[in-house]
């Protein structure tokens, strides 16, 4: 057990964001096999909310019935390596990286000046990117990642991208784009050039068109923020085409009914985290073919103002945490 410590966000029980706290916390050791990375930016994502408020109540199956075992939340990360174990041969102190926990089978441990990781899911961090941009790249785009090619996105098909200036959507705009197929983006009037910006063949503004009754269907319509439903955009398929969801259990139902039944399916793809796929978007960025968009940065200490704006539905890419004094200060 360590005897040195960190700061760290910290909450003890489920609720809104104000249960979240600053707390001085054990520093971690790390084993053999790990790397323990000096963070110096991490984000708050709608994961990181759902889990913090127990909703839906299934988290709690997980993560703790009646309190949460996961104190620090927190899955994407950018720093420099502080020490490594005797088994890693792919890192060096001073290194600057960039990764993600599979929080499912790792758990969280983002939201702190200091964590512990396995080598495969870090990469050197691109030299074409801050650490706040390399710490907003994974999480999103490894969802979006896992949904194009569960449905064979690639050159003479098309994807509509529900939800394309949030985290997900505007990591699938990018890597529909980078996989040859036709992309259609809808968004929100504010949004509609910087989405355009990322690759977008065609962009819809919400706000003024309905993507499900202008006659147009596509080979996939990728829902990135769970807002919509297989129903409504039934119409807009192709015959054979697939309907991705990230978000409502009912899918899971939805998805092994139409597998079976029907022309048009739903897809509920659970998001893999490999080292090759960590290593392609950190390519990706260095070449120049994907880039993280941030909406906010917060100082660590304004942890429950960052999670509130998640909460708003409102952001655009991701919301930056900067951690630690190498970091740039944030807006409140």
């Amino acid at each position: 057990m360590s005897t040195e410590t960190m700061r760290a966000v910290v909450h003890d029980r489920y609720g809104p964001p104000e249960v979240l706290r600053i707390e001085e916390v054990a520093r971690p050791v790390p084993d053999d096999d790990e790397v323990l990375v000096e963070i110096h930016a991490t984000t708050v994502n709608r994961t990181d909310c759902h889990v913090r408020a127990a909703k839906p109540f299934m988290w709690r199956f997980f993560l703790g019935l009646l309190r949460p075992k996961e104190r620090i939340l927190g899955s994407e990360l950018a720093g420099e390596v502080a020490a490594v174990g005797s088994a890693v041969s792919r890192f060096e102190v001073g290194d600057q990286v960039f990764g993600v926990r599979a929080y499912l089978s790792e758990g969280f441990g983002g939201h702190a000046q200091f964590i512990c990781m396995r080598e495969a899911l870090l990469a050197h961090k691109p030299t074409a990117t801050t650490f706040e941009g390399a710490a907003a790249v994974c999480d999103g785009a490894l969802a979006a990642l896992t949904a194009v090619r569960n449905a064979d996105v690639r050159e003479g098909r098309s994807i509509l991208v529900y939800g394309a200036s949030g985290s997900i959507g505007t990591a699938a705009v990018q890597l529909a784009r980078h996989f040859g197929a036709h992309v259609t983006a809808v968004c929100n009037t504010k949004n509609v050039e910087l989405v355009r910006s990322l690759g977008a063949d065609e962009v819809v503004d919400y706000l003024r068109e309905d993507f499900t009754r202008n006659g147009k269907t596509y080979d996939v319509v990728f829902d990135a923020v769970g807002k919509h439903s297989f129903r409504r955009c039934r119409g807009s398929l192709k015959p054979g085409g697939i309907y991705l969801a990230t978000d409502g259990l009912h899918n899971f139902f939805l998805a092994a009914v139409t597998r079976r039944i029907g022309d048009r399916k739903v897809a509920f793809p659970i998001p893999r985290y490999t080292k090759e796929d960590v290593l392609l978007l950190g390519a990706l960025v260095e070449a120049g073919e994907y880039r993280a968009v941030i909406d906010r940065t917060y100082p660590l200490e304004q942890a429950v103002a960052a999670s509130k704006y998640v909460e708003t539905g409102e952001k655009t890419g991701n919301v930056i945490l900067v951690v630690s004094r190498n970091g740039v200060e944030g807006e409140p």
